[in-house]
This record gives C-alpha cells, structure tokens and sequence, in this order.
C-alpha cells in the first residue's frame, strides 16, 4: 500500500485530507528527525527540542556510565515472539549507548525473522561472564544449640518474653522468613490454628503446619496479645508492637532480642540469625527423613535447585542407610 492509497482511505474516513508524515528510522539519528518533522506538523517545534535535549542529556549519562564497564555484556533484542523477530534498526543505537555489546543485528539493519534454533546456535551466553553460584554449605544450628536458645526463652516470663518465645518457636518450628513472621496477621491461624497462612515472596500463599508443643505457646500468647495494640489498625497482626510505626514489631527489634539471648546462652553470635533458624529448620528435617521436594514447599521456595544446598545432608543420611542396611556393610562390620 502506497502513501497515497493510505491517504485516500484516511480522506474518506474522516471526510477531509489528511496531511502524512511517513516515519521509518533506521538510526537513532534519524528518530530524532522524524520527531522533528512531526513537531514541525504540529506547530510544536519548541516541545520538540526542549524533548530531544532531555532524552540526549539523559543518553549522554547512560553512555558516560556504562563506558566504565570493563566487560560489555552481550544482548539479543527480541521485537516480537510469533513470529520470533529480531529488533534491529535504531535498537543496536541503544544497546551500544546502554554498555552492551548487541548479538544478532546491526545498526540501520531491518528486523528480521529468525528461529529459536538460531539463536541457540550463536550461543550468546558463552561471552557473558555469570558469576558462578556459591556451593557454601549453610551454617545452621544444632539440635543442643537450639535447646539452650529456647530453654533461655522460657525463664523470661514478662510479656515481652511470652511473646519472642512464640515468635522464636515458629520460626524454627516451621521455617518461615523473619520478614514473613513480622507481617503474619491474626487471620493467619487456619483451620483450628493448626496451620499459619503464610505470605511469601511475591505475595504467594502457603500454608504451613504448626505442631503441638508451638500451638501450646501461641495460645499462651493469645492471652496476653491484646496488651500490645495501641489502636483499632493494630489489631489486625498477630504480633502488634505499641512501639512501632509499622503496627507490628519490627524485624530490627526481633533480631535485637535474638542477639541480646544469643550472648546470654554463650553461643557465637555467626551461629545465630533468623535465618540461620530457617537453615536450622530445613536440616533437622531433611536429617529426619523428610524428602527434598516436602521441604521446598515447606520452605516456599520457587524452584527446587534453591533448596537443594542442604543435599549434603540428605547424603549424609543415605551413606548412613547404606552402611547399616546393605549386606556387604553388615558382612564386613562384623
């Protein structure tokens, strides 16, 4: 289709002739004149350049910034997925500008076609440089550890004490997050408060079972819960704090307890955290016969590979079974 046959058909539909202003940069350069050329049709050339100087003031800082990369990394630009497309034109302006280093078109090149398999082929990846993942094991608690943490727990019978003790006992007793813990609400006891309703990350809902013995704390604690809300807001979390601006007690207060009851006990300070409870959780399970995939949704964690750092505790468990089931152990170790 011509300008003209566009022209025509536009002329028909509104009932008088339009003026065309055809726009098909290929550089950036020419993005910047085609703007120009439309402000000029608009009678608004002055809104154009005061534009076009705060777009370029703002490119100029990107490209000083990213001039500083030591290693530029590699980009493919997708314009469309079906059919897959990819973004050329003006785009590799950008990608230059932006520190990368772009894959599979060049500046003032068309969009084109390609396949998946294409782009497999070119491998982009093998010149990006990804840090490769820490195989740190966790540091995590002990079973005496955690007895002594909460054998000190219990002595403190105020209610500041009643309730750090229930929050303590959910952390370890169910493996939540300590950002998770703070923001529970008193809508969290599910189903008889035999589970608590968990919010994770992205705002997905889990629920995650509460034993007996922590049960017993928290309605312990429901008692006296009352006697830290300040107003009607407030009443909504199960753990409210008068002291708080955010209603609820703080992740900074809670891990200042922690570590006021870490020095009590006598235990190093690197041994004990929030989420070194939840590594602590996660590993005495897996120690006790709880299978991987259980945990990763006890944990709430996306993908398994997240929760597969504590496999070394899983082989611990297996070169166990092994050694006392199988017959050639029990040959050999008599």
């Amino acid at each position: 289709m011509s300008l003209n046959d566009v022209k025509e058909a536009v002329s028909d539909w509104v009932g008088n002739e339009p003026d065309i202003v055809s726009l098909e940069p290929n550089y950036l350069d020419e993005v910047w004149s085609d703007f120009e050329r439309v402000g000029e049709k608009l009678n608004s050339s002055d809104s154009y350049l005061k534009f076009k100087s705060e777009i370029e003031q703002r490119l100029e800082k990107l490209k000083q910034k990213s001039q500083q990369l030591i290693k530029r990394p590699s980009v493919v630009c997708v314009e469309w997925i079906d059919p897959l497309m990819i973004a050329a034109n003006w785009v590799p302006d950008l990608v230059d500008i932006a520190g990368g280093s772009n894959m599979l078109s060049k500046p003032g090149s068309h969009s084109h076609i390609f396949k998946w398999e294409e782009i497999l082929e070119s491998n982009p990846i093998k010149k990006i440089n990804i840090p490769k993942k820490s195989s740190k094991l966790p540091i995590f608690l002990t079973n005496t550890q955690i007895d002594r943490l909460l054998k000190a727990a219990r002595e403190d019978k105020s209610n500041g004490g009643i309730r750090f003790l229930v929050m303590l006992e959910i952390l370890y007793s169910t493996g939540i997050r300590i950002t998770e813990l703070i923001n529970l609400r008193i809508s969290a006891l599910y189903e008889k408060k035999n589970f608590l309703l968990v919010y994770g990350k992205g705002n997905k809902e889990r629920l995650v079972p509460i034993d007996k013995n922590t049960l017993g704390t928290i309605e312990n604690y429901l008692k006296i819960r009352e006697l830290f809300i300040k107003n009607k807001n407030d009443q909504k979390w199960l753990f409210p704090s008068k002291n708080s601006k955010l209603g609820h007690i703080s992740r900074q207060r809670f891990n200042q307890l922690l570590k006021e009851l870490t020095i009590k006990v006598g235990i190093e300070e690197k041994f004990v955290s929030p989420h070194k409870l939840r590594h602590a959780f996660a590993s005495h399970l897996l120690a006790n016969g709880l299978d991987l995939r259980s945990l990763q949704i006890l944990l709430g964690h996306a993908d398994i590979s997240t929760t597969q750092i504590y496999t070394h505790i899983l082989n611990d468990r297996l070169k166990k079974t092994v050694k006392d089931n199988h017959p050639l152990s029990k040959i050999y170790n008599k």
